[in-house]
This record gives structure tokens, C-alpha cells and sequence, in this order.
């Protein structure tokens, strides 16, 4: 799914003079189309504090624990023309353990199996027991044990738009960002190494 996100939005943070050149978009993302504004100021501020630690600054992934996961809320924006692409994306087991499709706990410790808040900057490539899968390091300290946890972006059976639509939720993880199967590709692609990912929740 394709929409954009006003690069104003991004002037009204207070972040527009470290990312964006001068020219900006009158079009404001919608609840359905991508992150809130409230989202937008977290992912930012996160993208000003890190930017020593990212190689590329031009997209920036975002995902919003907030939403249901019946719901598209792994957002990848382009910084320059604030054009925005949004997948399913899963949460840990640990983070819904009734498996309710709501991301309630979050958590940096070995063996909880639960989704983790923070930045992370994205990592190599390299295929694994899920085949290609992205690597990532957590920059704060919610997150820092993400290596350690194996924390990584990888595609899933149970992250379909049929899942999500049958029974109101996707399956769990334990504690990677997993995505459907055509959507990793864009994902991986999109990202590559050295980019930002924010994960949140309001």
C-alpha cells in the first residue's frame, strides 16, 4: 500500500533542517494510511538522536505496535519525497501471550519472546533457518539485546493478509519483526543496511 506522509508533518517535529530540503507536500497521513503524528515525532526525534549510527538517511521504517496486527503498521518512508509503503508485520509471543492480536508487553530480555520498543539500525543480509532474513542492532536500551536475541527481520506463514482477515489477528513471533512472504522482498530491499527502524507504542 502506497501513500505519503506530508514532509510539512515533518517540519511541525522540528526535525525538517537535519532531513528534508525545502520543498514539501500539502498531503497529511491519515489514521488508515500511515503513522499518527504523534508516531511521526518519536520516529524522528529517534532519527536525531542516531543519525551518527546510520549510513543511509533517506527512508526510515517505523512501526506502530499501537495498532492491531490485523492491520498494516510496518511503515517504510522515503525522507525526500515523503512517500510511504506499509506491510503486516507480527509481534512476539511474549508481547500478547493470550494472543489477543494486541502487542501488550514488550521486553529486552533473553527468552521472553517478546517484541522489542526502541531504534534499531538494520543490519547485513544473510539467509537462516527463515531463508533471507535482515540482521539488526538496537540502539537504545529497550532494545540493546536484540543481537544477542537474535532479533531480526524475516517472513513468516503466519503474516498473510488471509490470516489477518479470517481470524482478526496474525500469528506471533518471538520477538523478530516478521513479514509475509512477498512482502519481504520490499521490505529487504527498501531498507537495506544501515537505515533506521523505530518501533513504538502510544
Amino acid at each position: 500500500m502506497k501513500s505519503n506522509i506530508s514532509r510539512r508533518s515533518f517540519v511541525k517535529i522540528g526535525v525538517a533542517s537535519t532531513m528534508l530540503g525545502a520543498r514539501g507536500s500539502a498531503l497529511a497521513a491519515s489514521a488508515n494510511d500511515g503513522p499518527s503524528s504523534a508516531i511521526l515525532h518519536r520516529a524522528m526525534d529517534a532519527f536525531a538522536n542516531h543519525r551518527n549510527s546510520l549510513v543511509h538517511r533517506d527512508r526510515v521504517g517505523i512501526v506502530d505496535f499501537s495498532r492491531a496486527s490485523s492491520l498494516k503498521r510496518f511503515f517504510i518512508i522515503d525522507v525526500e519525497t515523503g512517500a510511504s509503503q506499509s506491510y503486516l508485520v507480527a509481534h512476539g509471543r511474549g508481547s500478547d501471550p493470550a494472543h489477543t492480536g494486541w502487542a501488550q508487553h514488550f521486553s529486552n530480555e533473553l527468552g521472553s519472546l517478546a517484541s522489542s520498543t526502541g531504534a534499531y539500525v538494520t543490519g547485513a543480509e544473510y539467509t537462516g533457518k527463515h531463508g533471507r532474513s535482515m540482521r539488526l542492532t538496537g540502539l537504545d536500551s529497550e532494545n540493546c539485546n536484540a543481537e544477542s536475541r537474535a532479533i531480526v527481520v524475516h517472513a513468516a506463514w503466519y503474516v498473510t493478509p488471509q490470516i489477518a482477515a479470517q481470524t482478526g489477528k496474525l500469528g506471533r513471533s518471538q520477538g523478530c519483526f516478521a513479514v509475509s512472504d512477498n512482502s519481504l522482498g520490499p521490505v529487504l530491499d527498501k531498507l537495506g543496511a544501515g537505515r533506521l527502524i523505530y518501533a513504538t507504542k502510544m
